[in-house]
């Protein structure tokens, strides 16, 4: 059975890509044309959807590239939305002020309406939109309300012909998310055992029930999984070093990749390349270490077993 039919999508080898390489960063300085078209050539024969998460410059590099160069990627297109609210249960900040938040709001709006301009200008690569990312759940730094999500999709919709989703972790769709459900197209989940510390025997009995605690609570909605990943590094914080390594990362991939094929179920793994940028300014911060290559682009293991992930 094919869940996605209405969706007009297969489940396949996907991705989660960010491109930043040493020394760039969000904001700052940003992947070159030529930079974003070495990671989607060393990409191009082993997946054939792509998330991203923000409509910005390498946003539109990505999309340049995929089109100049004639490579067959499908594109899951997201807005990045900034918090509309405090949130004081996240651990680290979470917390502005009134003008910032005002501020936040108004950035919201242009991302959204430039979601819709970049899905109507590429309709043949952006399979799909995202109104945002992890933007509800209960520790998130960026807090908005899910009225405002929900007025989000709804002008999205309104705007564009791609299906409009929202991804968030798993947990808050069994829940606060019910009022966004009938809304959106599909669902996206994440599912992280290793934050949840799982250690890999668990790990892809964790993910299943994640996913089936979501899709048996709303039946007629498509699920699909936009973020599952193994970090390959930790300095202990939220991560038990002893839980993560190249090898540990192989297993989960392969496993998740089995499962995917056998019940068809689409899932982007997290993520393409290690991110220097994200989290502490500690080396071993785990957020740095998710990518299935370095960030000098050198595949780590799950990488070089070359028939893991390669499209058929």
């Amino acid at each position: 059975m094919n869940i996605y039919k209405d969706l007009q999508l297969q489940a396949g080898n996907a991705i989660c890509y960010s491109g930043f390489r040493e020394g760039q960063q969000p904001g700052g300085e940003y992947p070159t044309y030529e930079e974003v078209k070495e990671d989607l050539k060393l990409l191009q024969n082993h997946w054939t959807y792509l998330r991203l998460y923000d409509c910005d410059f390498h946003a539109e590099t990505v999309l340049k590239v995929i089109t100049n160069e004639k490579m067959n990627f499908k594109i899951l297109l997201g807005a990045y939305i900034g918090a509309e609210l405090n949130n004081f249960g996240c651990p680290w900040g979470g917390i502005y002020s009134q003008e910032v938040l005002e501020q936040n709001k108004i950035q919201n709006d242009i991302q959204i309406n430039k979601l819709i301009a970049l899905a109507n200008q590429y309709p043949e690569i952006i399979f799909a939109l995202s109104v945002g990312n992890e933007a509800c759940v209960e520790w998130t730094d960026h807090f908005v309300p899910v009225e405002s999500v929900i007025n989000y999709v709804r002008k999205v919709k309104k705007e564009a012909r791609q299906p409009v989703t929202f991804c968030e972790n798993y947990v808050p769709w069994l829940n606060k998310l019910e009022p966004l459900v009938a809304e959106i197209d599909f669902i996206s989940i994440h599912s992280y055992p290793v934050w949840e510390y799982k250690n890999i025997h668990e790990a892809l009995h964790v993910t299943q029930e994640n996913y089936h605690a979501v899709a048996s609570k709303y039946p007629d909605k498509p699920v699909v999984i936009t973020e599952a990943g193994w970090a390959t590094n930790s300095n202990g914080r939220g991560i038990d070093p002893h839980n993560v390594s190249e090898e540990l990362q192989g297993i989960y991939l392969n496993d998740l990749k089995g499962w995917s094929e056998d019940d068809n179920v689409l899932i982007f793994v997290f993520e393409a390349f290690d991110e220097p940028w994200k989290g502490s300014n500690d080396a071993m911060e785990p957020e740095k270490h998710w990518g299935l290559y370095y960030v000098d682009r050198t595949p780590k293991l799950v990488m070089r077993n070359e028939e893991i992930f390669t499209e058929i």
